[in-house]
């Protein structure tokens, strides 16, 4: 074999070597580039989550706030119409007592 056409091979060789490692070395740096975006995007989405899961935690308190204020102001509301509602009994006790002892209203007990 000639010295040229070994020299040759030697270097061509080399060069492939040289060329592979450039490969190897630039697809780890491309992947661990690729890698760090990922880990910097999912950064990004856990604080955004993060952010939201805290505003669904302050609406949700403030909606159960005035569920609890509705609900007390409903019990109000009954308590009111139970009220109501006795006094009304009574003012008709009160007109069936007027007229039991009216003496110018028919069926008084007292006219008899």
């Amino acid at each position: 074999m000639d010295t040229g056409l070994l020299i040759a091979l030697i270097v061509v060789v080399v060069v492939v070597v040289i060329v592979i490692a450039l490969m190897l070395t630039v697809g780890k740096k491309a992947r661990a580039e690729k890698h760090e975006r990922g880990r910097v995007e999912a950064g990004h989405h856990r604080e955004e989550a993060k952010i939201r899961s805290a505003r669904a935690d302050s609406r949700e308190a403030e909606a159960e706030e005035r569920a609890a204020h509705a609900r007390h102001e409903q019990a109000q509301a009954e308590e009111h119409a139970a009220a109501a509602k006795q006094e009304r009994r009574i003012a008709e006790d009160r007109v069936a007592q007027a007229d039991d002892v009216d003496p110018d209203r028919e069926g008084s007990r007292r006219r008899r």
